[in-house]
């Protein structure tokens, strides 16, 4: 077994600002899957992509044995979804978005001509004197400095355009990433991550590895389902991020008791594969990485789900990153826990075996 001197290089840092930068809406995702598969294009074999955007990296693609390992690409947004005629945008969801964060953001208007700049309006606390609004989805407006629909169209803006937040990648006291979309391409960072160390470090799978970035995930995994059916894999992994409970405001005794720092978090559940999960555990132990623990309900809400149950069923777990501020343009994770889940995997599948068989009665 190989074991890690450098995790997270300088190099490796600045693709993940680049690829953090560029948007990703749900539905959106080609350019920030071709940042993605250039940067691990020197660590694979062959690239695998379907319809909708999901792309696959591939060592040892003529094995017959399938492990994936896999994050989601996608992040939230908006679509345009209304014009006044004194050129004010309302918008629709695309994906989770917080209404209640919207007011004087100022957002990016994806369209044919280019990026249109513009703002979340609201009005001065002033006008709001004994009549305290709160941000709604039916109250939140676009204003792009038009003043009829008719100028709003000639910028290219139209109902379906899609809206992504400005904010960009920082770290914050030299140990925390900062940025909005980190759900998950902080996800599809790691896996490349592992490529890259596999490569580096010259380790030989026994196994085909499927190194996944799927689309879609923020509506209902659904580009994990239908790469899933692509590759029929034998085991997945899957990384996802959860939430960070030690800050104000969340109760956890209905999240859990998890916190930035502390390692990766390792969830229980039905789609969870116990035999699978051990291996982990046993990974995790035996190489000296903490990890926390979470219960998951009767779904874990990423695209665990969606590989388990696909085809006959794959063998498959989760590996999470603890996250503050989820859906927000302030994500923030531990880099500590960045490079513990990164060390997680690389040390786990070298200890999958050739055709291993995970079934729980043979």
């Amino acid at each position: 077994m190989t074991k890690l001197k450098t995790i997270i290089t300088s190099k490796s840092e600045k693709f993940l600002e680049k690829y953090l930068n560029n948007a990703s809406p749900t539905g959106f995702e080609s350019a920030g899957q071709k940042l993605w598969l250039d940067y691990i294009s020197p660590y694979i074999d062959e690239y695998v992509t379907d319809t909708y955007g999901s792309v696959v990296g591939v060592i040892n693609p003529k094995a017959q044995y399938k492990v994936v390992i896999e994050a989601h690409a996608d992040e939230i947004s908006w679509f345009v979804h209304y014009i006044t005629d004194d050129g004010f945008i309302y918008l629709r969801r695309n994906g989770g978005s917080d209404h209640q964060i919207a007011p004087s953001k100022r957002v990016n208007i994806h369209t044919d001509k280019g990026i249109v700049k513009a703002v979340f309006g609201w009005p001065a606390i002033h006008t709001r004197k004994g009549k305290e609004e709160t941000p709604k989805t039916d109250n939140i407006f676009l204003d792009c400095g038009c003043e009829s629909k008719k100028e709003v169209e000639k910028l290219g803006v139209h109902v379906g355009c899609v809206i992504t937040y400005e904010d960009e990648f920082m770290i914050l006291n030299k140990k925390n990433y900062v940025g909005r979309a980190l759900d998950n391409r902080m996800g599809g960072f790691v896996i490349a991550e592992v490529a890259r160390l596999l490569k580096e470090n010259k380790v030989k799978l026994p196994f085909g590895l499927y190194i996944t970035n799927s689309v879609q995930e923020e509506i209902g995994l659904r580009g994990a389902q239908m790469i899933a059916e692509r590759i029929q894999p034998d085991v997945a992994i899957i990384t996802d991020v959860c939430h960070d409970t030690s800050t104000p405001m969340i109760k956890k005794i209905v999240q859990g008791d998890l916190k930035n720092g502390k390692g990766p978090v390792l969830s229980y559940g039905p789609a969870v594969h116990n035999n699978l999960l051990k291996l982990l555990i046993n990974t995790a132990e035996k190489n000296k990485i903490p990890f926390q623990r979470q219960a998951a309900s009767r779904a874990t809400g990423t695209d665990t789900d969606a590989f388990a149950y696909s085809g006959k069923g794959v063998a498959s777990a989760l590996i999470s990153m603890p996250l503050r501020y989820m859906h927000t343009t302030v994500e923030m994770c531990a880099k500590s826990d960045i490079e513990n889940v990164i060390t997680l995997i690389y040390e786990s599948l070298q200890n999958i075996k050739d055709g291993q068989d995970f079934r729980y009665i043979k």
